[in-house]
């Protein structure tokens, strides 16, 4: 038994179960490609087919997002994560895709999530203190980067869940 680990375990399954049964289920294509404002952030089909995300690197304001946005993020720095965490190469944001519809995308993060589940079922006291050089430069040690994705996935969780609150408030007042 190791409490460390098993607090982080908790709070990624109870950050997850918010995703997976609140927000996911209820989205649509529709509501994926919806956005509060044209400035916003977004994912778009390129001429290869592939949706792909808007980027740069330091916008200021930085611009609300879409749920597709918002999603292909999660499903970006989760892959890495697991990449980095697995001593795999880093796949690199334009090599994910997001999955054109939301049934893909709640398919891609449950995959995700049920890979991060083992890996966090894995880790030894030893596992958590080796260190990693992701998502910063200079390495710490794993338990800080199990602690980002808990903070990573509630926050990008909530902020799907704002944008599914103003969606459902616009379509209120049409």
């Amino acid at each position: 038994m190791d409490p460390l680990r098993d607090t982080l375990a908790w709070q990624f399954r109870m950050t997850w179960s918010l995703a997976r049964d609140h927000w996911l289920p209820a989205l649509t294509d529709h509501m994926c490609l919806w956005s509060v404002t044209p400035s916003a952030a977004t994912i778009r089909q390129g001429e290869d087919g592939a949706w792909r995300p808007d980027w740069d690197e330091a916008p200021d304001p930085v611009p609300p997002a879409t749920i597709g946005w918002l999603t292909w993020h999660i499903q970006w720095w989760w892959s890495e994560t697991i990449c980095a965490v697995g001593d795999e190469a880093i796949l690199g944001r334009d090599a994910v895709v997001w999955p054109a519809t939301a049934e893909g995308i709640r398919t891609e993060l449950t995959r995700l999530a049920e890979t991060w589940a083992a890996v966090l079922t894995s880790l030894t006291t030893n596992d958590l203190e080796r260190p990693v050089a992701y998502p910063w430069p200079e390495p710490r040690p794993l338990r800080m980067t199990v602690a980002w994705v808990n903070s990573e996935l509630m926050k990008n969780t909530a902020e799907i869940g704002d944008v599914v609150r103003l969606y459902h408030a616009a379509e209120q007042t049409r």
